[in-house]
C-alpha cells in the first residue's frame, strides 16, 4: 500500500470526475480508500482530520453506509470478487445490502443491458480473462448504483479493446451524473472525460489543474513529474542492440500446445528465440499469452511440445530450473520479511552486489528494510522484476510488469531489461503497455486464439 497522506485537502463537487495522478507511491490508493472507507475501517493507522463522503463521516459511519454511497473498482478485480460465477458476483452487492429479488431482477437487467454484459453472463470467474473480470467487477458496483465511484488504476492489465470499453463505461456514468474519483498512471484514455486532474507526491496535492490547464503542460515537463504520456505512442523507440549471434544461446520451440481443462489455450506455436533479445508478447485479453509462458516455464501440467535449448531437449522440470516467472500479480510471490532479503529468497549463493545495485537502479534501495506486502503496487511491481534479476536463471518471463508503474518506473524497468540482454538473459515479455514495449522490445510476437498471427522485428515497428 502506499506510505499515506498528509495535510490533504480536497473537495469534489457531485457528478465531476477527477483524475489522481503522480509517482508509484505518492499517495493514490490511500487516498481512495480514504473516500470509500476502506481507511480507517480495514486499514489502521495514524488517521487525523476529517472525511466526509455523501455527508457521512467516513471514520463514523458504519462500511455498509459508506458503501451504499460509493462503489470501489479494484486494480485486481479478483481481490473483491466474493463468488465463483458472474452472475452472482454481479448481483453481490445487492443481495448483501437485502434488495428484494424482483428488485435484483431488474437492476441486474439494466446492468446487463447497458453495459453489453450478455456473453459473460453464466460464466465462471475463474476461466475470465483479465479485462472480463474486470468488467464484472466494474458491473457489480454498477449495478448497486452509487452516486459516487472510486477506481484504482482499473486500465493496468487491460489491452487497448478493453480500455475503450473502460472508458466508455465512465462515459456513461459521467452522462449519468455520478461523481467519478480515479487514481491512474495511464493518462491518455481519460484526457477528456477528467474535469479536473490533481498531482501528488510525497503523500502530498502538489498541483490541481483544469482539463486545459493539464492539456497544456508540455511533454517533457509531464516526465520530470514521473507521469504518462497524455498520448499513446509518444514514447522514445527501443534504444536496444542485439548481440553478436556468435554470443547468442538458441531456444527452439515446435509445435507448442496446451489445454486448460479440455478446451485448447495455444495450439501448434513454433518459434525460434536466442539468448540477448528482448520479445514482447501482445494480442487481446485471453490470447493465450500467460498460458504459452507457463508452458515454456514449466507450469503447464497439460501441454505437448518439443522444446530443446542450446540443441539440447530440455523438458518441463529443465525449463522450471532454467527460467524465472514474474507474474501479473506480483503479491503470489512475494514471501520474505524485507525488500532487501526477497531478493535473496531461495539463493545459495547470492550475489548482494548485484542486489544492491539492482534495488538502487529500480528506486527501491531506500525501502530496503520494509516488508514487502507495505509497498504500493508499482513498488512491488519493481521488486519482484529485481529479484528476477538477482536469480541467476537464463530465461526470464516477465507478465505485465509494468502495470501499476510511472513513467519514471517504466524507464528504470526498460534500463534494467536492457542491463539483462547485454548479461546474455532471453527475456520474453507480456504486456498491453505499447508505449513500454515500444521503447524495449527488439521483437514483437502477436498472439490470436492461442496462435501466433505476426512476428516482427522492433524497433520503429507499428505493431
Amino acid at each position: 500500500m502506499d506510505t499515506g497522506v498528509t495535510d490533504i485537502s480536497l473537495a469534489v463537487s457531485p457528478g465531476e470526475c477527477v483524475l489522481l495522478c503522480g509517482p508509484s507511491g505518492c499517495g493514490k490508493t490511500t487516498l481512495t480508500r480514504m473516500v470509500n472507507g476502506l481507511i480507517p475501517h480495514f486499514y489502521q493507522g495514524d488517521f487525523s482530520g476529517r472525511v466526509k463522503v455523501a455527508g457521512l463521516s467516513v471514520a463514523d459511519a458504519p462500511l455498509h453506509r459508506i458503501a451504499g454511497c460509493v462503489g470501489s473498482v479494484f486494480q485486481n478485480p479478483r481481490t473483491q470478487f466474493f463468488n465463483v460465477d458472474t452472475d452472482g458476483e454481479m448481483a453481490f452487492s445487492l443481495e448483501n445490502a437485502g434488495v428484494d429479488p424482483e428488485t435484483i431482477c431488474r437492476k441486474m437487467a439494466r446492468t446487463t443491458r447497458d453495459l453489453n454484459l450478455e456473453p459473460l453472463l453464466g460464466r465462471s470467474l475463474f476461466e475470465l480473462s483479465g479485462g472480463e473480470k474486470q468488467k464484472i467487477a466494474f458491473a457489480s458496483a454498477y449495478a448497486f448504483s452509487p452516486s459516487i465511484f472510486v477506481l484504482d488504476e482499473p486500465s493496468a492489465n487491460l489491452d487497448p479493446d478493453s480500455i475503450r470499453t473502460l472508458k466508455k463505461y465512465l462515459a456513461l456514468l459521467k452522462a449519468q451524473g455520478k461523481t467519478i474519483i480515479i487514481a491512474e498512471h495511464r493518462l491518455y484514455y481519460l484526457m477528456g472525460l477528467a474535469d479536473r486532474i490533481i498531482y501528488m507526491d510525497c503523500g502530498t496535492i502538489k498541483a490541481r489543474y483544469s482539463s486545459d490547464e493539464f492539456m497544456a503542460i508540455p511533454e517533457k515537463e509531464l516526465a520530470s513529474m514521473g507521469l504518462r504520456s497524455r498520448t499513446p505512442g509518444a514514447y522514445p523507440k527501443s534504444l536496444f542492440a542485439p548481440h553478436n549471434p556468435k554470443t547468442q544461446k538458441k531456444l527452439v520451440i515446435e509445435s507448442m500446445s496446451a489445454r486448460y481443462k479440455k478446451e485448447p489455450v495455444i495450439e501448434n506455436i513454433s518459434l525460434t528465440a536466442r539468448s540477448g533479445q528482448i520479445i514482447g508478447l501482445v494480442g487481446g485479453n485471453g490470447a493465450g499469452k500467460s498460458t504459452f509462458i507457463r508452458t515454456l516455464a514449466g507450469l503447464h501440467k497439460k501441454e505437448r511440445s518439443r522444446i530443446t535449448w542450446q540443441g539440447r531437449p530440455v523438458s518441463a522440470k529443465k525449463r522450471l530450473a532454467a527460467s524465472y516467472l514474474v507474474m501479473q500479480d506480483t503479491g503470489f510471490q512475494l514471501f520474505a520479511e524485507s525488500v532487501t532479503r526477497e531478493c535473496m529468497f531461495g539463493l545459495k549463493n547470492p550475489d548482494t552486489g548485484l542486489i544492491k545495485e539492482t534495488l538502487e537502479n529500480l528506486g527501491l534501495a531506500p525501502l530496503g528494510k520494509r516488508h514487502p506486502h507495505t509497498l504500493s503496487g508499482g513498488q512491488k511491481q519493481r521488486l519482484a522484476i529485481a529479484a528476477a534479476m538477482a536469480c541467476g536463471k537464463e530465461i526470464l518471463l516477465f507478465d505485465e510488469p509494468t502495470s501499476g508503474l510511472d513513467y519514471g518506473s517504466m524507464l528504470r524497468v526498460r534500463n534494467l531489461f536492457y542491463d539483462l540482454a547485454a548479461r546474455n538473459k532471453l527475456i520474453f515479455v507480456i504486456s498491453h503497455d505499447y508505449e513500454f514495449l515500444g521503447a524495449v522490445c527488439s521483437r514483437i510476437i502477436r498472439l490470436h486464439q492461442g496462435r501466433i498471427v505476426k512476428d516482427y522485428i522492433c524497433p520503429g515497428t507499428d505493431f
